[in-house]
């Protein structure tokens, strides 16, 4: 049994038969189906009728049930209602808590996936039992773990030739406490189950994760807000397949829909992005201030620069987009902030990739918001546009960048001159300064950190719209900053 298989399949896919799944309302009521097979065993060879390659589908589940002690407001139905939320989950306590599933007649078995309410907090125990006929059950899978590592789904195969109806899962609580949680399940056909679920973890790709935490849309601490993952939990090897997660060419995809928890009240965008921590995961450091958590500019008075993590800032980037909204307004289809340095309460810089329905390329172009003030008391934002135009409406980009085209962008904060870069391999590079010496971000107060991801700014587009990006290079550096091991 593999806890993390290794998918072949596009992505994108799995998300897409999720979302058909969840559209379809497939999923049954809460109890099992009375009708009942002919056979009383588990079949091993596939019938005749059955292709020869196993050709993936994510079944829809007829039943489910529970063996009666679910929590109030918890039960087994919301294991299988398409909603990923943490609130819509089955609940049980107790070391001998069984979840039923039903798939409406005998089919060949490859796989379950299953999310797991704090799934990357803790590690839950449980085994996996098949029956032809809700009587007679063999064991498809004894007493194992979950990793302790995913947030999102996770991937258990079955043995070779499991053939079944029903799915009994036998939870036996977890490294803490007797509590059974899982938020929703799946069952596939083939072991590899379109999706997310590399052998690999973010952590082993090369991308060191030690200086960042991150932003992901759901909510599974119940603050009303959205999680952040924090930067040892990053390092440890956090995983969610629906939002941050190893892609198959050595790279971390990250991913954000249109709509889900926001980082606070005052933003209007959902966003999928990491933020930096100087600290390190040392959390007597505080977040937020000039301090060893944050970086300032070469300009700013000595006694800020003696106080702050680093001096001046360096990111180097390397990624390639691979969706973009493709609906909404005409002013926020299509795009997306891959990159930013954000101040107290501003953003020096903002990096945005843009392609418009219909455009086989994109456009990279950024913005610059003063802290000075114009007439109306508004901050002064600045844009400049780096390869195409941030137009509503501009036709293909001549030497735009396509989606899934591999690119890099350089950001330089040194005293007051920002650059940015942007290049790609074979083409000359695109540079743009800006000089910042106006924009009062030297005063003694303001601290800085970069942001690298997806800071989706479309909130007007369909309801499974999205973007989606695979990272390849991050690496921040500060003078005057070392990383403590």
């Amino acid at each position: 049994m593999k806890v993390n298989g290794l998918s072949k399949r596009r992505p994108t896919m799995y998300f897409l038969m999720w979302i058909l799944l969840a559209l379809s309302g497939c999923g049954g009521g809460g109890a099992t189906s009375s009708t009942k097979p002919n056979s009383p065993s588990l079949p091993t060879e596939p019938q005749p009728n059955e292709p020869a390659q196993c050709v993936n589908q994510l079944y829809s589940i007829s039943a489910i049930s529970d063996n009666g002690n679910a929590s109030e407001g918890f039960d087994a139905q919301k294991a299988i209602d398409g909603d990923t939320s943490s609130i819509s989950r089955w609940s049980s306590t107790g070391l001998n808590s069984q979840l039923i599933i039903d798939v409406g007649s005998i089919k060949t078995i490859g796989s379950l996936t299953i999310k797991w309410f704090q799934g990357a907090e803790k590690v839950a125990y449980f085994s996996v039992d098949g029956s032809s006929d809700s009587e007679s059950w063999t064991s498809l899978v004894a007493n194992t773990q979950s990793s302790g590592r995913h947030s999102g789904f996770e991937l258990i195969e079955m043995p070779d030739d499991t053939r079944a109806r029903y799915i009994r899962l036998n939870a036996m609580g977890n490294n803490k406490d007797q509590q059974n949680d899982i938020v929703e399940v799946q069952v596939h056909q083939c072991k590899e189950a379109t999706g997310q679920f590399n052998a690999v973890f973010p952590n082993e790709v090369g991308i060191e994760l030690d200086d960042w935490y991150l932003s992901v849309p759901t909510d599974e601490d119940n603050s009303g807000t959205a999680d952040s993952i924090l930067e040892t939990q990053l390092a440890d090897g956090y995983t969610n397949s629906e939002y941050f997660y190893a892609s198959n060419d050595n790279g971390i995809v990250m991913r954000s829909s249109s709509y889900g928890f926001k980082t606070s009240a005052n933003t209007s965008y959902v966003r999928v992005e990491l933020r930096e921590m100087l600290r390190r995961g040392n959390r007597a450091i505080k977040t937020q201030g000039v301090n060893l958590n944050n970086w300032v500019f070469g300009s700013a008075p000595e006694s800020s620069r003696n106080s702050a993590g680093g001096v001046d800032g360096d990111l180097t980037v390397k990624l390639a987009i691979n969706h973009v909204t493709t609906s909404g307004e005409d002013y926020q289809v299509g795009r997306v902030v891959i990159g930013q340095i954000h101040a107290n309460d501003d953003e020096p810089v903002r990096l945005y990739y843009r392609k418009l329905p219909g455009n086989d390329k994109g456009s990279v172009y950024f913005a610059h918001e003063s802290r000075e003030k114009d007439a109306n008391g508004k901050n002064i934002e600045s844009y400049i546009e780096l390869i195409g135009s941030r137009s509503n409406s501009v036709a293909n980009p001549q030497d735009g960048i396509a989606l899934n085209e591999v690119f890099s962008y350089h950001i330089n904060v040194t005293m007051n001159l920002l650059s940015v870069t942007v290049s790609r391999e074979g083409k000359p590079d695109v540079v743009a300064q800006f000089d910042m010496s106006e924009s009062l971000y030297n005063q003694a107060d303001q601290y800085h950190y970069f942001k690298v991801g997806l800071y989706h700014l479309n909130n007007s587009s369909d309801p499974d719209d999205y973007v989606q990006g695979t990272f390849y290079q991050i690496k921040n550096s500060h003078n005057g900053y070392v990383a403590s091991e």
